[in-house]
């Protein structure tokens, strides 16, 4: 089934045969739609019309993965953001951030870049130039994270932690790492402001995982094919929304690798390009802010993205 929302298309699996096959632990299964960002390919899971957000998380989109040529690297030029955190999780290649708050910091491989926009940020993101010399591998999730309504408007932020200062362990012949929140006992140094689950789950051989519902909304994303959810194969690139309050045991017969994600649900949420907030207004604010030039500017940079005049999504990388 193809639904259209906020101006762009999203292929929906239909519901009632996903949750027979899996024995209800799958509610609904997304296929993302996707975008060629000229190089490398975007996946994007979330939003989508049906289920617009799981727990806290907004926007889900698996960048790649994908060889840029030599002399063709990444280039997202300086944009906003308010009310929301941006998460940056790579598994190959690296990016170079830099914000309005005058933050610089290459993100590598295993390692968090947390931003909170809060009351307002600008950030870019490019390859960096060493990577533009040579053939150059990129390969990441790129998560939204809505920001509860208390904490909107909180100052921003950024930070970034090292892969070494995250949870990681084995279970089972299979190797996890806690990006953010809490599961199985171990906690993430990453900040966050509302109950949230952020996994990273890797299968080296065949093994199997089990999955507590310790939170209302959860979602596995399967980076690679090789997975199944309660024995049930779920295919390569594809998000499966499970059902709430179930236990589910994800497997794996081949080397495989899925995300994991989910938290308790924040409250409804306005989105408009790279704005998101609870309040209408505030997005109304934060395009006039936008695009009379009053949100502060990116050192070192030049260029930014001029406030659209119509919008058919959010930015794809950002």
């Amino acid at each position: 089934m193809i639904v259209r929302s906020g101006g762009y298309t999203v292929r929906v699996a239909p519901t009632f045969p996903v949750i027979s096959l899996t024995f209800m632990a799958i509610h609904q299964l997304i296929e993302p739609e996707v975008k060629d960002l000229g190089g490398f390919v975007a996946r994007r899971s979330l939003p989508y019309p049906q289920t617009q957000m799981v727990g806290p998380f907004i926007f889900f989109d698996h960048l790649g993965p994908a060889i840029l040529p030599p002399d063709r690297g990444i280039d997202v030029r300086p944009h906003p953001h308010i009310n929301l955190a941006t998460v940056t999780y790579l598994f190959e290649g690296s990016l170079l951030h830099r914000d309005s708050l005058g933050t610089v910091q290459e993100i590598q491989p295993g390692a968090v870049n947390w931003m909170t926009a809060g009351k307002g940020i600008v950030h870019s993101e490019r390859s960096p130039d060493r990577d533009r010399q040579n053939a150059a591998p990129i390969h990441g999730i790129q998560t939204w994270v809505a920001l509860p309504v208390e904490e909107e408007e909180t100052d921003p932020w950024f930070h970034h932690y090292p892969a070494d200062t995250l949870p990681q362990w084995t279970e089972n012949g299979v190797a996890i790492t806690l990006i953010a929140g809490q599961s199985h006992g171990h906690t993430s140094p990453v900040k966050v402001f509302s109950p949230i689950l952020y996994l990273d789950v890797v299968f080296t051989q065949a093994a199997e995982f089990r999955l507590p519902a310790d939170y209302r909304e959860r979602a596995i994303y399967s980076v690679t094919e090789g997975l199944q959810i309660n024995h049930q194969a779920l295919p390569a690139h594809r998000m499966a929304i499970l059902t709430p309050g179930t236990t589910v045991t994800i497997s794996s017969e081949l080397p495989a690798r899925c995300i994991v994600i989910g938290g308790e649900p924040v409250g409804p949420r306005y989105k408009w390009w790279n704005f998101v907030s609870s309040r209408s207004e505030r997005i109304e604010q934060a395009k006039a802010d936008w695009r009379d030039r009053r949100f502060a500017p990116v050192l070192q940079e030049a260029e930014f993205i001029p406030l659209p005049e119509v919008v058919t999504e959010a930015n794809p990388f950002s």
